[in-house]
């Protein structure tokens, strides 16, 4: 059986670890990733809009994995729109990369659980593997915080390489033309980053778990018996 310390340690990454996966599940389902302001380019210059008419040219955008919307601003009020991903708009997109964004962090969530069942297993027994003990869940979490890493920087990578927000901005506007102004990245986007800050900790407290610390062994005085001792 595993000490108490030990036991402490596997359960609380246990626990990390199934946090984790429920913050994937959670950012992968909201259309919160992404959020930036748009500027209908074409509606400006056709009344040749100075900087205080521009507001009336300003709209919002939003979006995640699978679905979004916006607001558009083309000098007439606003219109607000929603859109998916799929089917339609990923052809206009990086497909590829796109798919592979989403593949990552679904690889991630079944590690998460796999690592999740590791931690239980080790803070319950001493695993007769050595696969599966400690080296075991150190590799499973290293896998499901790389994989939310490859997820987390693939979007980077269609954001500002592959300009996802513009092109999504843009999708089906056969008249207007719209440029951003500015992007941010949302909540689902650092829940994702702080998944794989998760695991991270969780092979820190694996790493401690090994750790044999020195144990303090108390004196025992010595009990001298003389013969005085004997007689009385």
């Amino acid at each position: 059986m595993p000490g108490c310390f030990k036991k402490t340690l596997f359960a609380l990454a246990s626990l990390i670890s199934f946090v984790s996966f429920i913050l994937i599940v959670v950012a992968m389902g909201i259309p919160k990733w992404m959020t930036g302001k748009i500027l209908c380019k074409t509606g400006a210059d056709l009344v040749n809009a100075t900087d205080p008419e521009l507001v009336k040219f300003i709209g919002e955008i939003y979006y995640g994995l699978f679905r979004g919307g916006k607001i558009r601003q083309c000098g007439l009020g606003g219109r607000r729109s929603k859109f998916t991903i799929f089917p339609h708009m990923v052809k206009k997109l990086n497909t590829g990369l796109h798919v592979m964004i989403i593949m990552f962090l679904c690889v991630a969530i079944l590690f998460s659980l796999v690592s999740f069942g590791f931690c239980i297993l080790n803070a319950i027994k001493v695993p007769y593997r050595a696969i599966n003990g400690p080296a075991g869940a150190c590799l499973w979490n290293f896998l499901a915080g790389g994989f939310v890493v490859l997820g987390v920087t693939s979007f980077m990578a269609a954001v500002k390489l592959h300009h996802l927000t513009e092109r999504i901005a843009n999708f089906r506007e056969n008249v207007f033309r719209f440029i951003i102004l500015e992007e941010r990245f949302e909540d689902c986007f650092w829940i994702c980053v702080a998944s794989a800050t998760a695991h991270a900790v969780n092979l820190l407290l694996i790493a401690i778990s090994g750790i044999h610390f020195p144990k303090i062994k108390t004196k025992t005085e010595e009990v001298n018996v003389t013969a005085e001792d004997i007689m009385y």
